[in-house]
């Protein structure tokens, strides 16, 4: 009978318990011993739920944990909160761990014959004066949603600013305005959402201002000022300076991947780890990641890309689960979709932006209609914006863009599907779309920018 294996997982969330628990599915406990550290109080969340939860939209927070430690230790799967690897031995095959609830006890080391990488992300926090005064927040895990609450409940602030309008930013921004805070977001660039083209960013900051919710652009932050008892009092950028009681960064997250690179694992540009199409980290045979810690392949552009998405963490671990439990499977890349919202305004893309295009060295066309959500005529209709972009000569579709009311988001994922089956706007066109006058007009609007697409294209 072969020696048991021994799975080691770092990360007890969304990659690294999915890997944990597709493994568990394919071997027993006779065949594979699986251990998990998580350095956290909580296993298998969702961290996309917290500024719904932080706004109020979701009311308790075990709504939000899909499977608690107790759950998966039932599975087979031996899970240990609040312990944390502090280094990777590659050549020994073991990690060392510390139990952050006991810091007096001696670190310890554990074997193992495979080893899965689930570090997740950190939040950017920028080297500013203040940035580490009482009443800064950054939300990246449920420990951070709580403290969060804990001071909105407590300490009653009345002003936050929020530094930063990306996704994070503008769903904290959101959260925020629903509980009642005079909020307002500083933006570094020329538009917010810089996942956006400038032009469809736009459209955000006009709704945005439009909601209440002051969005000022342009503005770089110097320093987080601070009262006389070191709580955050106000947010300097170098034009100006706006009071606050509560500050949230909203500037993104950067890949947790400090012990990788300890233990010289190899990283890409953005310093996530390097896999194979198996999630396997390249150059080892036995060491696996997954989740936002890894880059991954862009469909579109065929590089590596930094995209840390819960949508990918999940199925990068359901793969990474598949092949060390001795099946197989791959994870063959993204498209980039994303989408998010800030009160009545839905925010999609998906593919490339103009600039990521140009970068390439793509020629293209670039093409915005504005229609509506459902027809013209039936109660309820809402403008959108599509934009989208195709490549010159062969008509490719290279990405689509889509900002507007009530059923604007998900309508992203016509397109997702198109730029995965590599489809030029000319065959979107014949695309054969559900229609009724609740839900669309007889032309989709997707549909409608393709066509003027194909126009552009043949202009030349």
């Amino acid at each position: 009978m072969p020696a048991k294996q021994r799975l080691l997982v770092i990360g007890g969330d969304a990659a690294g318990m999915s890997a944990a628990s597709q493994a568990r599915r394919l071997r027993s406990e006779d065949e594979l011993e699986i251990t998990a550290f998580e350095r956290g109080h909580f296993s298998s969340y969702s961290a996309c739920g917290i500024p719904y939860w932080v706004g109020g939209e979701v009311t308790d927070r075990r709504d939000l944990v899909a499977r608690t430690p107790q759950e998966h230790r039932h599975r087979g799967i031996d899970l240990r909160m609040r312990t944390e690897v502090t280094a990777i031995d590659l050549d020994r095959q073991c990690v060392r761990t510390r139990d952050l609830d006991a810091p007096d006890l001696d670190e310890r080391w554990h074997g193992f014959d495979q080893l899965v990488i689930a570090t997740g992300a950190v939040p950017r926090r920028p080297d500013l004066p203040g940035i580490d005064a009482e009443g800064v927040h950054g939300v990246q895990d449920l420990d951070d949603g709580s403290a969060l609450l804990d001071a909105l409940d407590k300490e009653r602030p009345r002003r936050a600013v929020v530094i930063g309008a990306g996704y994070i930013g503008v769903e904290m921004a959101e959260a925020l305005r629903h509980r009642g805070l005079d909020v307002t977001v500083l933006e570094a660039a020329p538009e917010p959402m810089s996942t956006l083209d400038p032009d469809m960013g736009r459209l955000v900051r006009a709704a945005m201002n439009g909601m209440g919710i002051r969005t000022v652009t342009g503005a770089r932050v110097t320093r987080i000022r601070t009262d006389d008892d070191g709580r955050v009092s106000a947010v300097a950028t170098q034009d100006a300076e706006y009071p606050a009681d509560l500050v949230v960064l909203g500037l993104g997250v950067r890949p947790r991947t400090e012990l990788a690179r300890a233990a010289g694992l190899p990283l890409g540009a953005s310093g996530g780890l390097l896999t194979d199409f198996a999630m396997r980290v390249r150059g080892h045979d036995n060491i696996w990641a997954g989740g936002d810690c890894v880059e991954v392949h862009d469909l579109v552009s065929g590089r590596e890309r930094y995209v840390p998405l819960g949508t990918h963490a999940n199925k990068q671990g359901q793969i990474i689960g598949t092949n060390v439990g001795g099946g197989y499977a791959v994870f063959p890349g993204v498209v980039g979709t994303a989408v998010s919202k800030v009160c009545e305004l839905e925010i999609a893309r998906t593919g490339l932006l103009e600039a990521q295009a140009r970068e390439l060295g793509l020629r293209f066309v670039a093409v915005t209609v504005e229609s509506t959500s459902r027809a013209g005529y039936y109660p309820g209709a809402a403008p959108l914006t599509v934009k989208m972009l195709a490549e010159r000569r062969t008509g490719r579709l290279l990405g689509v863009q889509i900002v507007g009311r009530e059923g604007a988001a998900k309508r992203v994922d016509i397109a997702a599907v198109a730029l995965t089956a590599g489809m030029t706007v000319e065959q979107m066109t014949a695309l054969d779309l559900g229609y009724a006058p609740p839900f669309s007009p007889v032309w989709d609007p997707v549909l409608v920018a393709a066509r003027k697409a194909v126009a552009a294209v043949a202009r030349g």
